[in-house]
C-alpha cells in the first residue's frame, strides 16, 4: 500500500474541522515533515488565522513517531485535545489505516489527590484546618467548595482542575492536592491504585501524542528525573512564551511565612535540638526580612549570609532527623512527613543555592503590600539549559505567531540558546527560521498610527495630552476600544479619568474575572476594556467590537526589574548591546502581541494607536516597527481619526 501524501492528509484534516487551506499552513506542514525527517529544528512564525496547529499536528502524526505537544496557555491545551485532535485523528485514521491516541499530561498538583480528600491535609495547629471538611463549615465558600469537590470525585475520569466547573480558589484546590515533593508515591499510597495523575502518566505512556504545558517541559529538562515519556520530536507551541516559563520554574523564593510553615510541619517529627535549631534560624531570617529594601543584591550582605547558612545548615539537620524518628502518636504519619520534608527541603535547597552564589544567578528582595517580602533567586539566563536539554536527542519545532522581531529570528533563537540562523559548528544544534506570513491583508485591514507629536512618557506623572489622545480616539471610533496599558496604575488613572468624560462603558482589569471582561467587551461594540499583561496576548474578539487598539507606552521592562535590569548589564559586559538585546526584545516581542489583537478574522478593519512618540523618532523605532504586522503606516492624527470614524461608520451601519 503506498504511504498518503502530506497534501492528502492536510486536506483531509482541513476539512474535518471545517477550515480552509491556507498556503502558509501548507508551506509550513511540508517544512515541519522535512525537519522531523532529518532530525533539524524549525522556528516557524504562523499569523493568526493560518491554521498552524494543523500545520504541526498533521506532518507530525504522518511521521509515526512519539510526539510532545508543549503550550502556554490552558485554552490551547484544550482546544486541541477536545478539538483538533480527535477531529483530526478521525479524519487521517482512513488514509493512514492506524489511529493514533493522544493524551493530555500536566503537573501533579492539577489533579485530585484522593490521599489528601479522604484523609485530610496534615493539621498545622495553628491554622486548626482538621478535619478540614468539618472546619470549613458548610456555609463557608471554602466548605462549599470542598464538598463539591468531594462529590465531584466519584464522577471525574480525570480529576483534573481544569475540568471541574465552576472552579475553585487557590486555597480550596490547595486542600485537595499535592506537590511531586509531598506525594508519598504510589507503591505507598493506599489510593495509589486510582491515583489521577499515575493514571494519567499511564496514558501518556501509551499515547502517541502526549499534550503538556510549558512548566512540565520545564520541570522536565530542569529537575533531570524525567516526567514526560520518550519522545522523538517536541512541539513548542506559543513559544514566545517558553524562555519566560522556564525562567519561572528555575526561580527560587525564601518568605517568613514558608519558613514558619516549615517549622511547624517538622517540628512534631524531629527531637527538640534539631526542631529549636531551625526556629532560631528562622527568627533570625524573619528580622531581617523585615527591614528588607527591595532590589538587586549583587553581592549578599553579610547579615543575610549568615541567616541564610543558619537556615540552610539547620534545615538539613531536621532531614536527617525526619529520617530517623518515627511517632505513632502522629495520625498518618506517613503523609505528615511527606509534607514536612518537602517544605524543610525547599527551604534548604535555596538558602543554599543562595549561599553557594553562582555568577549566573540574580538574587533580590521583593516587597507586596499583602504578603510582605520575599528573598527571591533565578537565573540570569536559561538560553545555556536549554540548548543542552531542549535541543539534543530529538527534534524541535517551535511556533507562534510572533518570533520574528526586527526582521529576523536570531532575537529569539539567542534567548533559547540557538547561535544565528546558518552557522556551521558542531555543537551548535542546526535550525531554520520560516515565516509563513498570515492569510489577512494587513496593509489593507489595518493603520499603524502612532502620535508622534505627543510629549515623551516620563517616569512618574500623569500624562494629560496622552489622555486628551486617548478620549479622542475612542470617541472617533465609537468606543471599541481595547487599551493595552504599560503598568496597572497607568490602566486604574486612565479608566478613572475617561469614565468621567465619555458616555460609554470603560471595563478595567482587576475589577471582575478576565473571562466576564472579555465576554462584556465582545458583546457591545460601544464597550471599552482597559488593562496590562495578560491584554495584550490574551484577548480573541473579531469583529466591529474591537476596531481601535491602543497602547499607552513602548512596554520597555521596568528600569528597577532586577532580573532584566542584570540580564541587560551582563550583555553590555560581553560587548553586546544589552538595550536592544533584552529591553527592545522584551518590548517588540510584547507590542507585535498586542497589536494582534486587532485583525482576528479576515472582515476586521481597525487602528492600532501607539501614543508613545519614540516609535516614530527614536533609532531602535525601526526594529519595533518591523517586528509587527505590516499595517498602513501613518503618524497624521487627522488621518487616524477619519479612518476611525469610517470604520465606525461601516459597523453601525452593518449592525443595522
Amino acid at each position: 500500500m503506498t504511504k498518503p501524501s502530506l497534501p492528502d492528509l492536510l486536506h483531509a484534516a482541513v476539512t474535518a474541522v471545517g477550515g480552509t487551506e491556507r498556503p502558509g499552513q501548507v508551506s509550513m506542514a511540508e517544512t515541519v515533515a522535512e525537519v522531523i525527517d532529518d532530525g533539524s529544528h524549525l522556528l516557524v512564525q504562523a499569523g493568526t488565522g493560518t491554521g498552524k496547529s494543523l500545520g504541526y499536528l498533521v506532518p507530525a502524526l504522518a511521521h509515526g513517531e512519539r510526539v510532545v505537544v508543549a503550550t502556554a496557555t490552558l485554552a490551547l491545551q484544550r482546544q486541541l485535545v477536545e478539538r483538533d485532535l480527535p477531529r483530526t485523528v478521525e479524519a487521517l485514521h482512513p488514509l493512514m489505516r492506524r489511529r493514533p491516541q493522544f493524551a493530555m499530561l500536566k503537573g501533579r498538583s492539577n489533579y485530585l489527590c484522593l490521599h489528601r480528600l479522604h484523609e485530610g491535609v496534615p493539621q498545622e495547629e495553628e491554622e486548626g484546618l482538621f478535619d478540614q471538611f468539618e472546619a470549613a463549615a458548610p456555609t463557608s465558600k471554602l466548605g462549599q467548595d470542598l464538598l463539591r469537590m468531594r462529590d465531584w470525585a466519584d464522577e471525574t475520569e480525570t480529576g483534573d482542575r481544569d475540568d471541574l466547573t465552576p472552579g475553585v480558589s487557590d486555597r480550596a484546590w490547595s486542600q485537595v492536592s499535592v506537590s511531586s515533593r509531598e506525594c508519598l508515591g504510589a507503591s505507598k499510597c493506599a489510593y495509589g491504585a486510582e491515583c489521577f495523575a499515575e493514571a494519567a502518566r499511564e496514558r501518556a505512556k501509551l499515547a502517541d501524542v502526549v499534550v503538556t504545558n510549558h512548566a512540565l517541559l520545564a520541570i522536565d529538562a530542569i529537575e533531570g528525573a524525567p516526567v514526560l515519556p520518550q519522545h522523538e520530536v517536541l512541539i513548542v507551541d506559543e513559544a514566545h512564551e517558553l524562555v519566560s516559563r522556564v525562567t519561572g520554574v528555575a526561580t527560587g523564593e525564601l518568605t517568613p511565612g514558608q519558613v514558619n510553615r516549615a517549622v511547624r510541619r517538622a517540628a512534631k517529627l524531629v527531637n527538640e535540638k534539631a526542631a529549636d535549631q531551625l526556629q532560631t534560624a528562622s527568627e533570625g531570617f524573619e528580622r531581617l526580612m523585615e527591614l528588607a529594601l527591595p532590589g538587586r543584591l549583587e553581592e549578599i550582605p553579610e547579615d543575610l549570609g549568615y541567616a541564610l547558612m543558619a537556615l540552610r545548615d539547620a534545615a538539613r539537620s531536621v532531614i536527617t532527623a525526619l529520617g530517623s524518628t518515627r511517632d505513632k502518636s502522629v495520625q498518618d504519619e506517613d503523609a505528615v512527613r511527606k509534607q514536612a520534608l518537602a517544605s524543610v527541603e525547599s527551604i534548604h535547597d535555596v538558602a543554599e543555592r543562595i549561599t553557594n552564589g553562582s555568577e549566573w544567578d540574580v538574587v533580590w528582595y521583593e516587597r507586596h503590600d499583602r504578603f510582605g517580602a520575599s528573598l527571591r533567586v533565578a537565573p540570569m539566563s536559561v538560553s545555556g539549559l536549554l540548548r543542552e536539554k531542549l535541543f539534543a536527542d530529538r527534534s524541535v519545532i517551535l511556533t507562534s505567531a510572533t518570533l520574528k522581531l526586527g526582521g529576523d529570528f536570531n532575537g529569539v533563537g539567542a534567548s533559547l540558546g540557538l547561535a544565528p540562523e546558518g552557522t556551521e559548528s558542531e555543537d551548535a544544534p542546526q535550525w531554520k527560521g520560516l515565516d509563513v506570513g498570515s492569510p489577512f491583508d494587513y496593509g489593507k485591514q489595518g493603520i499603524l498610527y502612532v502620535a508622534k507629536h505627543l510629549a515623551r512618557p516620563g517616569r512618574e506623572g500623569t500624562r494629560s495630552d496622552m489622555l486628551d489622545e486617548l478620549a479622542e480616539l475612542i470617541e472617533a471610533a465609537g468606543g471599541r476600544t481595547l487599551g493595552l496599558f504599560s503598568s496597572m496604575r497607568a490602566a486604574q488613572s486612565a479608566a478613572e479619568e475617561l469614565r468621567g468624560r465619555l458616555d460609554m462603558p470603560i471595563l478595567l482589569q482587576g475589577e471582575e474575572t478576565l473571562g466576564e471582561l472579555i465576554k462584556g467587551f465582545a458583546a457591545d461594540a460601544r464597550t471599552c476594556l482597559f488593562g496590562t499583561l495578560s491584554l495584550w496576548q490574551g484577548v480573541d474578539v473579531p469583529g466591529p467590537s474591537c476596531q481601535l487598539v491602543i497602547m499607552d507606552k513602548i512596554p520597555f521592562p521596568r528600569p528597577d526589574d532586577p532580573l532584566m535590569s542584570a540580564r541587560q548589564k551582563a550583555v553590555d559586559e560581553a560587548g553586546g548591546n544589552g538595550f536592544m538585546a533584552v529591553a527592545a526584545t522584551h518590548a517588540a516581542l510584547l507590542m507585535a502581541q498586542g497589536a494582534g489583537r486587532l485583525v482576528r478574522a479576515s472582515g476586521d478593519r481597525g487602528v492600532v494607536a501607539v501614543l508613545d512618540p519614540r516609535l516614530a523618532t527614536a533609532r531602535y523605532g525601526s526594529y519595533l516597527r518591523a517586528s509587527l504586522p505590516d499595517f498602513w503606516y501613518t503618524t497624521d492624527r487627522n488621518q487616524a481619526r477619519r479612518s476611525l470614524a469610517a470604520i465606525d461608520a461601516a459597523a453601525k451601519a452593518a449592525e443595522a
